[in-house]
């Protein structure tokens, strides 16, 4: 059995089986996106303060003096610095993201007539790109809340009359709705979008291709694959997924880490945050965090499309 027909995807008979696979895949992707946060979240938060931190003045040496200098100024609890809009929005997020993966397959599988094709291999490329570009409308407005927690404690050892503006995700969304309106938690967005269009791509076609690869090579069905095997090529996906774009999400940080008011902002658009980045430090600008990316990479996205998967299986069962 070939890898491009060992799944084929399943065509819905009526409006109600199709709203069926849809909340499958939502509740499936919400559960893998709590568990992806609370394995993923310290290393985020290390990797936000490293790419956003002044490169004249920097407040930390490297990850390990970033973890230190955390747990020593804000406990362990500062490693979780703006879990909150995470994990209030995984619902959203996961809905949109594994709702538009599962959506995509379908609709990429299904002939015109309505009958249904195996899926082929660049298929799940496809469908991994059009996830990436509709999640990024729900993952941008988290991941700026986010990030905006997240480096206060930066400013405030940068000056110490800093006061930080926000005490929690609902005060952070309050004042930036009460600046810029219904757009305030768009900042950022567009590099969003060209981060996640090409980096889901590779990331949920690699760890599809990958599971099919494997199964063909041991003669046995996706499903069937045990739970070490769905977590590695998960990690694998994952790590590929920072590979791809990580120079692009430095340029996301940036512009998601400045200030709310449009009109004190220092990072207006890619092609100004790219020279301004640029200026600082040249090429290895654009890698600052990448190391604790690196290793959340394999657990934490392991984690989250091994729940995923799981969860899915468990759902689907007969």
């Amino acid at each position: 059995m070939s890898a491009a027909t060992q799944q084929a995807p399943p065509l819905a008979v009526s409006p109600n089986a199709g709203l069926i696979k849809l909340a499958k895949d939502i509740f499936a992707g919400t559960c893998g996106g709590i568990s992806v946060t609370l394995v993923g979240h310290p290393f985020d938060t290390l990797k936000v303060r490293l790419q956003t931190q002044p490169v004249d003045k920097p407040i930390y040496s490297g990850v390990v003096d970033c973890a230190r200098k955390t747990i020593q100024w804000e406990g362990v609890g500062g490693l979780y610095k703006g879990v909150t809009s995470p994990l209030m929005g995984q619902m959203f997020f996961r809905a949109s993201l594994f709702g538009a993966f599962g959506a995509s397959k379908r609709w990429l599988g299904t002939n015109a007539d309505g009958t249904t094709r195996p899926l082929e291999r660049i298929d799940f490329y496809k469908a991994g790109a059009m996830t990436g570009f509709v999640a990024a409308f729900t993952e941008g407005p988290i991941d700026f809340y986010k990030s905006q927690l997240q480096v206060q404690i930066i400013r405030s050892k940068q000056d110490p009359t800093y006061k930080p503006p926000y005490t929690s995700v609902l005060e952070c969304v309050r004042q930036t709705i009460r600046s810029s309106g219904i757009r305030g938690p768009f900042q950022g967005l567009s590099p969003t979008l060209l981060r996640n269009t090409p980096a889901n791509a590779v990331y949920l076609g690699n760890f599809e291709v990958l599971k099919q690869a494997v199964a063909a090579q041991y003669n046995c069905k996706t499903t069937e694959l045990s739970a070490a095997t769905i977590t590695a090529c998960a990690g694998l996906g994952g790590i590929t997924y920072w590979l791809a774009i990580f120079p692009v999400d430095c340029i996301k940080s940036a512009m998601q880490t400045d200030n709310i008011n449009p009109a004190l902002r220092k990072y207006k658009d890619i092609p100004t945050t790219v020279r301004l980045l640029w200026a600082e430090g040249g090429v290895r600008r654009f890698f600052k965090g990448f190391t604790p990316c690196l290793i959340r990479a394999a657990p934490a996205n392991g984690v989250m499309l091994l729940t995923v998967d799981k969860v899915t299986q468990f759902l689907n069962k007969e």
